[in-house]
């Protein structure tokens, strides 16, 4: 069984920088594909980065491309968001999720196996 803990979240001034953390445990990262989700109150949860499995392949929503990246480090067992120049609209709680699949970057939460807890985001004005 495959747990992911998030860390990194908090309060930040707009035009802030904040970075998320995914650590896994059960199962190495090394060939599975990754994407980091966000979820705002009374919104959908919404795809904002993600990346294939080699890591060479990787999507960004028109609303952070940019601002934010994808990584992840397969020593560490651990994927990363670093979120830079924060809008307030970026408020959310976010989440980080795993496939284990050799395929495209997965943009859709039904596509993904394994998620964190969620952690918030919150930027303030």
């Amino acid at each position: 069984q495959v747990q992911l803990v998030e860390s990194g979240g908090g309060l930040v001034q707009a035009g802030g920088s904040l970075r998320l953390s995914c650590a896994a445990s059960g199962r190495t990262f090394r060939s599975s594909a990754m994407g980091w989700f966000r979820q705002a109150p009374g919104k959908e949860r919404e795809c904002v980065a993600a990346v294939n499995w080699s890591g060479v392949n990787t999507y960004y929503a028109d609303s952070v491309k940019g601002r934010f990246t994808i990584s992840k480090d397969n020593a560490k067992n651990t994927q990363y968001l670093t979120m830079n120049r924060l809008k307030p609209e970026d408020t959310a709680v976010y989440y980080c999720a795993v496939r284990y699949a050799l395929g495209p970057p997965y943009l859709t939460p039904d596509e993904y196996d394994y998620w964190g807890q969620g952690t918030q985001v919150t930027v303030s004005s």
